[in-house]
């Protein structure tokens, strides 16, 4: 292989890997500024909220 092909497959491979691994959160998508309302149904207590660990990058984002 030239090297113009190998440069093409290292780059295809990791555009396919950063849109594959997304943000890297389960469940669904949020919006920024905008706080999740969990889905309780009647008569069954809510389950207790559980804080989410800070990452670095944390401040970068806001």
């Amino acid at each position: 292989m030239t090297t113009g092909v190998w440069i093409k497959t290292i780059c295809a491979v990791a555009l396919l890997g950063a849109v594959l691994t997304g943000c890297g959160r389960r469940g669904d998508l949020e919006r920024p500024g905008v706080t999740p309302v969990p889905e309780a149904a009647a008569g069954e207590a809510a389950a207790p909220a559980t804080g989410e660990r800070p990452f670095i990058l944390d401040g970068l984002l806001d």
